[in-house]
Protein backbone atom coordinates (compact mmCIF):
# COMPACT_ATOMS: atom_id res chain seq x y z
CA UNK A 1 0.00 0.00 0.00
CA UNK A 2 1.01 3.57 -0.95
CA UNK A 3 0.38 4.95 2.56
CA UNK A 4 2.92 2.01 3.96
CA UNK A 5 5.34 2.66 2.20
CA UNK A 6 8.77 4.32 3.69
CA UNK A 7 9.71 7.56 3.49
CA UNK A 8 12.80 7.04 2.19
CA UNK A 9 11.27 4.39 -0.33
CA UNK A 10 9.11 7.06 -1.62
CA UNK A 11 11.95 9.31 -2.20
CA UNK A 12 13.75 7.42 -4.36
CA UNK A 13 10.80 6.54 -6.38
CA UNK A 14 10.17 10.46 -6.99
CA UNK A 15 13.59 11.70 -6.83
CA UNK A 16 14.56 13.88 -9.83
CA UNK A 17 17.73 12.37 -12.05
CA UNK A 18 20.60 13.33 -10.24
CA UNK A 19 24.11 13.03 -10.39
CA UNK A 20 24.35 10.65 -8.15
CA UNK A 21 22.17 8.84 -10.44
CA UNK A 22 24.81 9.36 -13.22
CA UNK A 23 27.70 8.44 -10.63
CA UNK A 24 26.01 5.04 -9.98
CA UNK A 25 25.73 4.46 -13.65
CA UNK A 26 29.42 4.61 -14.10
CA UNK A 27 30.32 2.69 -11.16
CA UNK A 28 27.85 -0.24 -11.76
CA UNK A 29 28.68 0.63 -15.61
CA UNK A 30 32.55 -0.04 -15.64
CA UNK A 31 32.48 -3.36 -14.28
CA UNK A 32 30.12 -4.49 -17.13
CA UNK A 33 32.49 -2.77 -19.17
CA UNK A 34 34.73 -5.28 -17.65
CA UNK A 35 32.72 -8.28 -18.01
CA UNK A 36 32.09 -7.51 -21.65
CA UNK A 37 35.86 -7.12 -22.56
CA UNK A 38 37.22 -10.20 -20.57
CA UNK A 39 34.18 -12.62 -21.52
CA UNK A 40 34.59 -11.70 -25.43
CA UNK A 41 38.07 -10.62 -26.00
CA UNK A 42 39.00 -14.21 -25.86
CA UNK A 43 36.91 -14.65 -29.45
CA UNK A 44 39.88 -12.22 -31.03
CA UNK A 45 42.66 -14.61 -29.86
CA UNK A 46 41.59 -17.80 -30.13
CA UNK A 47 43.15 -18.18 -33.81
CA UNK A 48 46.42 -16.67 -32.44
CA UNK A 49 46.68 -18.93 -29.79
CA UNK A 50 46.23 -21.98 -32.38
CA UNK A 51 49.07 -20.35 -34.75
CA UNK A 52 51.47 -20.02 -31.98
CA UNK A 53 50.84 -23.09 -29.47
CA UNK A 54 49.53 -25.73 -32.46
CA UNK A 55 51.32 -25.82 -35.48
CA UNK A 56 52.38 -28.52 -37.02
CA UNK A 57 55.73 -28.93 -38.41
CA UNK A 58 55.47 -29.14 -42.15
CA UNK A 59 51.89 -28.22 -42.30
CA UNK A 60 50.37 -26.55 -45.27
CA UNK A 61 47.70 -24.95 -42.71
CA UNK A 62 48.43 -22.49 -40.28
CA UNK A 63 47.81 -24.26 -36.48
CA UNK A 64 44.72 -24.42 -34.77
CA UNK A 65 43.22 -24.59 -31.66
CA UNK A 66 41.81 -28.64 -31.51
CA UNK A 67 37.97 -28.54 -31.52
CA UNK A 68 37.85 -29.67 -27.84
CA UNK A 69 40.57 -27.05 -26.93
CA UNK A 70 39.07 -24.07 -28.34
CA UNK A 71 35.47 -25.51 -26.73
CA UNK A 72 36.74 -25.16 -23.47
CA UNK A 73 38.71 -21.90 -23.60
CA UNK A 74 35.61 -20.12 -25.18
CA UNK A 75 33.12 -21.91 -22.40
CA UNK A 76 35.11 -22.40 -19.38
CA UNK A 77 34.61 -18.49 -18.13
CA UNK A 78 30.76 -19.07 -19.15
CA UNK A 79 31.08 -21.91 -16.79
CA UNK A 80 32.66 -19.80 -14.08
CA UNK A 81 30.00 -17.18 -14.51
CA UNK A 82 27.36 -19.30 -14.32
CA UNK A 83 29.17 -20.38 -10.43
CA UNK A 84 29.22 -16.81 -10.02
CA UNK A 85 25.81 -15.66 -10.90
CA UNK A 86 24.44 -18.04 -8.49
CA UNK A 87 26.35 -17.94 -5.53
CA UNK A 88 26.79 -13.73 -5.47
CA UNK A 89 23.24 -13.36 -6.57
CA UNK A 90 22.49 -15.61 -3.07
CA UNK A 91 25.25 -13.55 -0.70
CA UNK A 92 24.31 -10.38 -2.04
CA UNK A 93 20.65 -11.10 -0.35
CA UNK A 94 22.17 -12.24 2.63
CA UNK A 95 25.26 -9.66 3.15
CA UNK A 96 23.83 -6.60 0.95
CA UNK A 97 24.88 -5.61 -2.28
CA UNK A 98 27.51 -3.11 -1.20
CA UNK A 99 29.31 -5.95 0.58
CA UNK A 100 29.75 -8.57 -1.84
CA UNK A 101 30.40 -6.35 -4.75
CA UNK A 102 34.14 -5.46 -3.79
CA UNK A 103 34.78 -9.11 -3.77
CA UNK A 104 33.50 -9.53 -7.07
CA UNK A 105 35.71 -6.35 -8.50
CA UNK A 106 38.99 -7.67 -6.85
CA UNK A 107 38.68 -11.54 -8.07
CA UNK A 108 37.82 -9.65 -11.30
CA UNK A 109 41.54 -7.27 -11.54
CA UNK A 110 43.55 -10.59 -10.08
CA UNK A 111 42.18 -13.26 -12.66
CA UNK A 112 42.22 -10.84 -15.66
CA UNK A 113 46.04 -10.64 -14.78
CA UNK A 114 46.58 -14.44 -14.02
CA UNK A 115 44.88 -15.38 -17.03
CA UNK A 116 47.76 -13.52 -19.38
CA UNK A 117 50.43 -15.47 -17.72
CA UNK A 118 51.53 -18.90 -17.72
CA UNK A 119 53.76 -21.28 -16.15
CA UNK A 120 55.74 -21.94 -19.03
CA UNK A 121 55.35 -21.84 -22.81
CA UNK A 122 54.24 -25.54 -23.10
CA UNK A 123 50.50 -25.44 -24.94
CA UNK A 124 49.18 -27.99 -22.62
CA UNK A 125 49.99 -25.88 -19.87
CA UNK A 126 49.63 -22.62 -21.07
CA UNK A 127 46.02 -24.19 -21.90
CA UNK A 128 45.79 -25.32 -18.04
CA UNK A 129 46.52 -21.49 -16.74
CA UNK A 130 44.35 -20.26 -19.19
CA UNK A 131 41.58 -21.88 -18.53
CA UNK A 132 41.97 -22.02 -14.67
CA UNK A 133 41.87 -18.35 -14.04
CA UNK A 134 39.57 -17.71 -16.91
CA UNK A 135 36.99 -19.80 -14.59
CA UNK A 136 37.48 -17.65 -11.69
CA UNK A 137 37.18 -14.95 -13.95
CA UNK A 138 33.88 -15.53 -14.93
CA UNK A 139 32.59 -16.60 -10.99
CA UNK A 140 33.99 -12.78 -10.24
CA UNK A 141 31.86 -11.49 -13.35
CA UNK A 142 29.17 -13.88 -12.40
CA UNK A 143 28.76 -11.89 -9.34
CA UNK A 144 28.36 -8.48 -11.24
CA UNK A 145 25.59 -9.33 -12.93
CA UNK A 146 22.67 -9.54 -10.15
CA UNK A 147 24.75 -6.86 -7.80
CA UNK A 148 24.62 -4.05 -10.83
CA UNK A 149 21.05 -4.70 -11.68
CA UNK A 150 20.06 -5.00 -8.15
CA UNK A 151 21.91 -1.83 -6.85
CA UNK A 152 20.90 0.36 -9.91
CA UNK A 153 17.42 -1.27 -9.95
CA UNK A 154 16.93 -0.13 -6.07
CA UNK A 155 18.77 3.41 -6.30
CA UNK A 156 16.76 4.42 -9.35
CA UNK A 157 13.66 6.64 -9.59
CA UNK A 158 10.29 5.07 -11.02
CA UNK A 159 9.94 7.07 -13.86
CA UNK A 160 13.69 6.17 -15.30
CA UNK A 161 14.47 3.48 -13.97
CA UNK A 162 14.48 0.63 -16.89
CA UNK A 163 16.68 3.54 -18.50
CA UNK A 164 19.37 3.68 -15.49
CA UNK A 165 19.61 -0.33 -15.31
CA UNK A 166 19.87 -0.39 -19.51
CA UNK A 167 22.31 2.34 -18.97
CA UNK A 168 24.20 0.18 -16.75
CA UNK A 169 23.99 -2.32 -19.55
CA UNK A 170 24.57 -1.10 -22.40
CA UNK A 171 28.71 -0.89 -21.23
CA UNK A 172 28.87 -4.13 -22.45
CA UNK A 173 28.80 -3.07 -25.56
CA UNK A 174 31.71 -0.64 -24.97
CA UNK A 175 33.46 -3.60 -23.85
CA UNK A 176 32.80 -5.32 -26.87
CA UNK A 177 33.78 -2.32 -28.73
CA UNK A 178 37.11 -1.33 -27.03
CA UNK A 179 38.25 -5.57 -27.08
CA UNK A 180 38.33 -5.03 -30.88
CA UNK A 181 40.31 -1.66 -30.59
CA UNK A 182 42.88 -2.55 -27.92
CA UNK A 183 43.26 -5.89 -30.60
CA UNK A 184 43.80 -3.80 -33.23
CA UNK A 185 46.14 -1.54 -31.36
CA UNK A 186 48.75 -3.76 -29.89
CA UNK A 187 48.65 -6.14 -33.74
CA UNK A 188 49.44 -2.74 -35.41
CA UNK A 189 52.22 -1.82 -33.17
CA UNK A 190 53.65 -5.28 -33.52
CA UNK A 191 52.95 -5.74 -36.47
CA UNK A 192 55.14 -2.24 -37.22
CA UNK A 193 58.34 -3.17 -35.11
CA UNK A 194 58.29 -7.00 -36.05
CA UNK A 195 57.10 -7.47 -40.24
CA UNK A 196 56.17 -10.96 -40.70
CA UNK A 197 55.32 -12.75 -43.91
CA UNK A 198 52.44 -14.32 -44.99
CA UNK A 199 51.69 -18.31 -44.25
CA UNK A 200 51.91 -18.83 -47.79
CA UNK A 201 55.23 -17.36 -47.97
CA UNK A 202 57.08 -18.65 -44.68
CA UNK A 203 54.71 -20.65 -42.20
CA UNK A 204 57.34 -20.12 -39.51
CA UNK A 205 58.18 -16.71 -39.57
CA UNK A 206 54.50 -15.56 -40.57
CA UNK A 207 54.48 -16.35 -36.41
CA UNK A 208 56.65 -13.77 -35.10
CA UNK A 209 58.10 -15.14 -31.36
CA UNK A 210 56.54 -11.86 -29.85
CA UNK A 211 53.06 -13.01 -30.67
CA UNK A 212 53.18 -14.62 -27.54
CA UNK A 213 53.32 -11.13 -25.81
CA UNK A 214 50.46 -9.72 -27.77
CA UNK A 215 47.41 -11.89 -26.82
CA UNK A 216 48.57 -11.80 -23.23
CA UNK A 217 48.78 -7.82 -23.11
CA UNK A 218 45.20 -7.92 -24.53
CA UNK A 219 43.80 -10.08 -22.06
CA UNK A 220 45.48 -8.73 -19.54
CA UNK A 221 44.40 -5.30 -20.16
CA UNK A 222 40.74 -6.13 -19.18
CA UNK A 223 42.21 -5.49 -15.18
CA UNK A 224 42.64 -1.59 -15.50
CA UNK A 225 39.22 -0.34 -15.75
CA UNK A 226 38.00 -2.80 -13.60
CA UNK A 227 40.97 -1.61 -10.69
CA UNK A 228 40.03 2.09 -11.99
CA UNK A 229 36.24 2.12 -9.83
CA UNK A 230 37.46 -0.07 -7.23
CA UNK A 231 37.86 2.68 -4.92
CA UNK A 232 34.69 4.29 -5.92
CA UNK A 233 32.84 0.79 -5.25
CA UNK A 234 33.72 0.97 -1.86
CA UNK A 235 32.61 4.43 -1.35
CA UNK A 236 28.74 3.73 -2.27
CA UNK A 237 26.56 3.62 0.43
CA UNK A 238 24.45 0.08 1.05
CA UNK A 239 21.09 0.67 -1.12
CA UNK A 240 18.17 2.04 1.21
CA UNK A 241 15.69 -0.63 -0.06
CA UNK A 242 18.04 -3.48 1.37
CA UNK A 243 18.77 -1.42 4.41
CA UNK A 244 15.39 -0.45 5.24
CA UNK A 245 13.40 -4.04 3.69
CA UNK A 246 15.77 -6.56 4.98
CA UNK A 247 18.37 -5.33 7.09
CA UNK A 248 15.79 -3.46 8.83
CA UNK A 249 17.57 -0.65 9.73
CA UNK A 250 15.22 2.41 8.61
CA UNK A 251 17.54 4.97 10.82
CA UNK A 252 21.11 4.13 8.43
CA UNK A 253 18.80 3.65 5.03
CA UNK A 254 17.35 7.62 6.08
CA UNK A 255 20.81 8.52 6.74
CA UNK A 256 22.33 7.35 3.97
CA UNK A 257 19.74 8.56 1.56
CA UNK A 258 19.71 12.34 3.24
CA UNK A 259 22.97 12.24 2.00
CA UNK A 260 22.82 10.86 -1.65
CA UNK A 261 19.41 12.66 -2.38
CA UNK A 262 20.89 15.58 -0.67
CA UNK A 263 17.18 15.97 1.35
CA UNK A 264 16.02 15.53 4.98
CA UNK A 265 14.48 12.35 5.22
CA UNK A 266 13.02 11.14 8.55
CA UNK A 267 13.75 7.69 10.15
CA UNK A 268 10.55 5.23 10.73
CA UNK A 269 11.80 2.69 12.69
CA UNK A 270 8.45 2.59 14.22
CA UNK A 271 6.91 1.53 10.64
CA UNK A 272 9.79 -1.57 10.33
CA UNK A 273 8.83 -2.74 13.53
CA UNK A 274 5.01 -3.12 12.54
CA UNK A 275 6.06 -4.08 9.36
CA UNK A 276 8.02 -6.71 10.44
CA UNK A 277 4.99 -8.02 12.87
CA UNK A 278 2.88 -8.85 10.17
CA UNK A 279 2.98 -11.90 8.80
CA UNK A 280 2.96 -12.73 5.05
CA UNK A 281 5.87 -11.13 3.65
CA UNK A 282 8.63 -12.82 4.68
CA UNK A 283 8.45 -16.58 2.55
CA UNK A 284 11.42 -17.93 1.11
CA UNK A 285 12.57 -18.40 -2.18
CA UNK A 286 11.40 -22.41 -1.71
CA UNK A 287 7.73 -21.72 -0.27
CA UNK A 288 4.26 -22.44 -2.25
CA UNK A 289 4.07 -18.45 -1.89
CA UNK A 290 6.62 -18.25 -3.83
CA UNK A 291 6.02 -20.19 -6.25
CA UNK A 292 2.26 -19.01 -6.77
CA UNK A 293 3.13 -15.38 -6.18
CA UNK A 294 6.48 -15.20 -8.69
CA UNK A 295 6.97 -18.84 -9.86
CA UNK A 296 5.92 -18.36 -13.51
CA UNK A 297 7.65 -14.92 -13.80
CA UNK A 298 11.09 -16.78 -12.59
CA UNK A 299 10.11 -19.36 -15.50
CA UNK A 300 9.66 -16.37 -17.33
CA UNK A 301 13.06 -14.46 -17.04
CA UNK A 302 15.51 -17.50 -16.71
CA UNK A 303 13.94 -19.18 -19.81
CA UNK A 304 13.99 -15.99 -22.25
CA UNK A 305 17.65 -15.55 -20.82
CA UNK A 306 18.44 -18.83 -21.47
CA UNK A 307 17.16 -18.92 -25.03
CA UNK A 308 18.74 -15.71 -25.97
CA UNK A 309 22.34 -16.17 -24.77
CA UNK A 310 22.43 -19.39 -26.83
CA UNK A 311 21.96 -17.22 -29.59
CA UNK A 312 24.18 -14.36 -28.51
CA UNK A 313 27.24 -15.62 -27.68
CA UNK A 314 26.76 -18.21 -30.80
CA UNK A 315 27.09 -14.97 -32.91
CA UNK A 316 29.62 -13.20 -30.49
CA UNK A 317 31.84 -16.05 -29.53
CA UNK A 318 32.29 -17.42 -33.64
CA UNK A 319 31.59 -14.02 -35.86
CA UNK A 320 34.82 -14.73 -36.96
CA UNK A 321 34.49 -18.35 -38.25
CA UNK A 322 30.96 -17.24 -39.87
CA UNK A 323 32.85 -14.29 -41.45
CA UNK A 324 36.19 -16.83 -42.48
CA UNK A 325 32.71 -19.34 -44.14
CA UNK A 326 31.36 -16.62 -46.42
CA UNK A 327 34.64 -14.89 -47.54
CA UNK A 328 34.82 -11.70 -45.43
CA UNK A 329 38.04 -12.33 -43.53
CA UNK A 330 40.49 -13.57 -45.97
CA UNK A 331 42.03 -17.34 -45.69
CA UNK A 332 44.45 -17.40 -43.31
CA UNK A 333 47.43 -19.18 -45.13
CA UNK A 334 47.22 -15.75 -47.10
CA UNK A 335 48.57 -13.89 -44.12
CA UNK A 336 50.22 -13.74 -41.59
CA UNK A 337 49.79 -14.35 -37.11
CA UNK A 338 49.54 -10.72 -36.47
CA UNK A 339 47.50 -9.87 -39.96
CA UNK A 340 44.93 -12.27 -39.05
CA UNK A 341 44.70 -11.13 -35.20
CA UNK A 342 43.93 -6.99 -36.83
CA UNK A 343 41.22 -8.41 -39.41
CA UNK A 344 39.21 -10.22 -36.72
CA UNK A 345 39.23 -7.40 -34.47
CA UNK A 346 38.64 -4.89 -37.56
CA UNK A 347 35.52 -6.87 -38.27
CA UNK A 348 34.03 -7.47 -34.41
CA UNK A 349 34.75 -3.61 -34.16
CA UNK A 350 32.95 -2.81 -37.23
CA UNK A 351 30.33 -4.85 -36.15
CA UNK A 352 30.04 -3.86 -32.24
CA UNK A 353 30.49 0.27 -34.11
CA UNK A 354 27.25 -0.42 -36.34
CA UNK A 355 24.79 -2.53 -34.29
CA UNK A 356 26.08 -4.04 -31.23
CA UNK A 357 26.74 -0.22 -29.38
CA UNK A 358 23.09 1.24 -31.24
CA UNK A 359 21.28 -1.40 -30.02
CA UNK A 360 21.91 -0.46 -26.58
CA UNK A 361 21.31 2.66 -26.32
CA UNK A 362 18.24 3.08 -28.49
CA UNK A 363 16.94 0.63 -25.54
CA UNK A 364 18.59 3.10 -23.45
CA UNK A 365 16.61 5.77 -24.73
CA UNK A 366 13.17 3.74 -25.61
CA UNK A 367 12.62 1.62 -22.71
CA UNK A 368 10.97 3.77 -20.05
CA UNK A 369 8.64 5.18 -23.27
CA UNK A 370 7.95 1.13 -25.23
CA UNK A 371 8.32 -0.62 -21.91
CA UNK A 372 10.20 -4.12 -21.10
CA UNK A 373 7.22 -6.41 -22.88
CA UNK A 374 7.30 -4.91 -26.20
CA UNK A 375 11.45 -4.37 -26.75
CA UNK A 376 11.51 -7.61 -25.83
CA UNK A 377 8.99 -9.03 -28.12
CA UNK A 378 10.00 -7.18 -30.70
CA UNK A 379 13.58 -8.09 -30.57
CA UNK A 380 13.00 -12.05 -30.58
CA UNK A 381 10.60 -11.42 -33.38
CA UNK A 382 13.84 -9.29 -35.95
CA UNK A 383 16.58 -11.99 -34.24
CA UNK A 384 13.97 -14.58 -36.01
CA UNK A 385 13.07 -13.03 -39.20
CA UNK A 386 17.02 -11.92 -39.99
CA UNK A 387 18.08 -14.79 -38.92
CA UNK A 388 16.27 -16.81 -41.46
CA UNK A 389 16.96 -14.55 -43.99
CA UNK A 390 20.56 -15.45 -43.27
CA UNK A 391 20.03 -19.30 -43.06
CA UNK A 392 17.26 -19.91 -45.93
CA UNK A 393 19.28 -18.16 -48.94
CA UNK A 394 23.22 -18.92 -47.43
CA UNK A 395 24.36 -19.92 -50.56
CA UNK A 396 23.58 -16.85 -52.01
CA UNK A 397 25.52 -14.88 -49.24
CA UNK A 398 29.02 -16.70 -50.03
CA UNK A 399 29.31 -15.41 -53.32
CA UNK A 400 31.18 -12.92 -54.48
CA UNK A 401 29.80 -9.76 -54.02
CA UNK A 402 27.01 -10.94 -51.98
CA UNK A 403 28.98 -11.00 -48.59
CA UNK A 404 28.44 -7.19 -48.04
CA UNK A 405 24.91 -8.15 -47.41
CA UNK A 406 25.36 -10.95 -45.48
CA UNK A 407 27.25 -8.75 -42.84
CA UNK A 408 24.47 -6.14 -43.06
CA UNK A 409 22.01 -8.58 -42.08
CA UNK A 410 23.97 -10.63 -39.70
CA UNK A 411 24.31 -6.85 -38.31
CA UNK A 412 20.79 -6.28 -37.93
CA UNK A 413 20.38 -9.53 -35.35
CA UNK A 414 23.26 -7.99 -33.20
CA UNK A 415 20.97 -4.47 -33.01
CA UNK A 416 17.42 -6.72 -32.36
CA UNK A 417 19.31 -8.58 -29.71
CA UNK A 418 20.44 -5.12 -27.50
CA UNK A 419 17.41 -3.04 -28.70
CA UNK A 420 15.70 -6.22 -27.05
CA UNK A 421 16.05 -9.02 -25.19
CA UNK A 422 19.72 -8.51 -24.36
CA UNK A 423 19.28 -5.59 -22.13
CA UNK A 424 15.38 -6.59 -21.35
CA UNK A 425 16.46 -10.15 -19.54
CA UNK A 426 18.59 -8.44 -17.59
CA UNK A 427 16.59 -5.37 -16.63
CA UNK A 428 13.48 -6.59 -15.54
CA UNK A 429 14.53 -9.65 -12.84
CA UNK A 430 16.27 -6.36 -11.03
CA UNK A 431 12.89 -5.51 -10.85
CA UNK A 432 9.85 -8.11 -10.05
CA UNK A 433 10.88 -9.68 -7.41
CA UNK A 434 11.07 -9.04 -3.49
CA UNK A 435 13.83 -6.90 -1.99
CA UNK A 436 14.79 -9.96 0.31
CA UNK A 437 15.25 -12.21 -3.17
CA UNK A 438 15.92 -9.50 -5.65
CA UNK A 439 19.44 -10.81 -6.12
CA UNK A 440 19.29 -13.89 -5.51
CA UNK A 441 16.18 -14.12 -8.63
CA UNK A 442 18.43 -12.16 -10.71
CA UNK A 443 21.63 -14.75 -10.56
CA UNK A 444 19.30 -17.33 -11.21
CA UNK A 445 17.59 -16.00 -14.24
CA UNK A 446 21.45 -14.90 -15.44
CA UNK A 447 22.61 -18.22 -14.39
CA UNK A 448 20.20 -19.70 -16.87
CA UNK A 449 21.51 -17.36 -19.50
CA UNK A 450 24.99 -18.13 -18.67
CA UNK A 451 23.80 -22.18 -19.29
CA UNK A 452 22.57 -20.97 -22.78
CA UNK A 453 25.66 -19.30 -23.45
CA UNK A 454 27.57 -22.74 -22.62
CA UNK A 455 25.26 -24.43 -24.80
CA UNK A 456 26.03 -21.98 -27.24
CA UNK A 457 30.04 -21.84 -27.23
CA UNK A 458 30.32 -25.68 -27.16
CA UNK A 459 27.28 -26.63 -29.58
CA UNK A 460 27.80 -24.37 -32.44
CA UNK A 461 31.49 -25.22 -32.67
CA UNK A 462 30.38 -29.52 -33.10
CA UNK A 463 27.26 -27.79 -34.85
CA UNK A 464 29.12 -25.88 -37.27
CA UNK A 465 31.51 -28.87 -37.94
CA UNK A 466 28.57 -31.46 -38.31
CA UNK A 467 25.73 -29.82 -40.05
CA UNK A 468 27.39 -26.46 -41.32
CA UNK A 469 26.94 -22.79 -40.86
CA UNK A 470 23.31 -22.79 -42.81
CA UNK A 471 21.54 -25.21 -40.79
CA UNK A 472 23.61 -23.79 -37.18
CA UNK A 473 21.78 -20.27 -37.96
CA UNK A 474 18.47 -22.08 -39.02
CA UNK A 475 18.32 -23.79 -35.27
CA UNK A 476 19.75 -20.20 -34.23
CA UNK A 477 16.35 -18.82 -35.42
CA UNK A 478 13.87 -21.42 -34.13
CA UNK A 479 15.77 -20.94 -30.34
CA UNK A 480 14.99 -16.86 -31.10
CA UNK A 481 11.44 -17.52 -32.10
CA UNK A 482 10.13 -19.89 -28.40
CA UNK A 483 11.88 -16.95 -27.03
CA UNK A 484 9.60 -14.29 -28.46
CA UNK A 485 6.74 -17.08 -27.43
CA UNK A 486 8.02 -17.69 -23.79
CA UNK A 487 8.24 -13.70 -23.40
CA UNK A 488 4.42 -13.90 -22.66
CA UNK A 489 5.65 -15.04 -19.33
CA UNK A 490 7.06 -11.80 -17.70
CA UNK A 491 5.37 -8.83 -16.18
CA UNK A 492 5.65 -5.47 -17.62
CA UNK A 493 7.49 -3.16 -14.81
CA UNK A 494 7.44 -0.06 -16.57
CA UNK A 495 5.98 2.87 -14.34
CA UNK A 496 5.60 0.94 -11.04
CA UNK A 497 7.56 1.07 -8.34
CA UNK A 498 9.74 -1.82 -7.08
CA UNK A 499 7.31 -3.21 -4.46
CA UNK A 500 4.62 -2.47 -6.67
CA UNK A 501 5.99 -4.82 -9.00
CA UNK A 502 7.39 -7.74 -6.22
CA UNK A 503 3.31 -7.84 -3.98
CA UNK A 504 5.35 -6.60 -0.96
CA UNK A 505 3.19 -3.32 -1.18
CA UNK A 506 0.34 -6.66 -1.80
CA UNK A 507 2.00 -8.87 1.13
CA UNK A 508 1.51 -5.96 3.53
CA UNK A 509 -2.41 -5.28 2.97
CA UNK A 510 -3.15 -9.30 2.94
CA UNK A 511 -1.02 -9.81 6.20
CA UNK A 512 -2.90 -6.95 7.54
CA UNK A 513 -6.02 -7.85 6.94
CA UNK A 514 -4.98 -11.85 8.41
CA UNK A 515 -4.30 -9.87 11.43
CA UNK A 516 -7.25 -8.01 11.30
CA UNK A 517 -9.74 -10.99 11.11
CA UNK A 518 -7.51 -12.76 13.85
CA UNK A 519 -8.22 -10.32 15.60
CA UNK A 520 -11.84 -10.53 15.43
CA UNK A 521 -12.09 -6.71 13.78
CA UNK A 522 -14.12 -5.82 10.79
CA UNK A 523 -12.10 -5.27 7.86
CA UNK A 524 -14.87 -4.48 5.22
CA UNK A 525 -14.35 -1.39 3.64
Amino acid sequence: MAKDQLNVLKALDVAKTQWYHFTAIVIAGMGFFTDSYDLFCISLVTKLLGRIYFYEEGSNKPGSLPSNVAAAINGVALCGTLAGQLFFGWLGDKMGRKRVYGITLMLMVICSIASGLSFSKDPKAVVITLCFFRFWLGFGIGGDYPLSATIMSEYANKKTRGAFIAAVFAMQGFGILAGGMVAIIVSSVFSAYYPAPPFSVDPVLSTIPQADYVWRIILMFGALPALLTFYSRMKMPETARYTALVAKNAKQAAEDMSKVLQVEIVAEQEKIQELEKRRGNDFGLFTTQFFRRHGLHLLGTATTWFLLDIAYYSQNLFQKDIFSAIGWIPAAKTMSALEELFKIARAQTLIALCSTVPGYWFTVALIDRMGRFKIQLMGFFFMTVFMFGLAIPYHHWTLMGNQIFFVVLYSFTFFFANFGPNATTFIVPAEIFPARLRSTCHGISAAAGKAGAIVGAFGFVYAQSTIGVRYSLIILGVINFFGMMFTFLVPEPNGKSLEEMSGEAEEETTATTESALEAGLDVRT
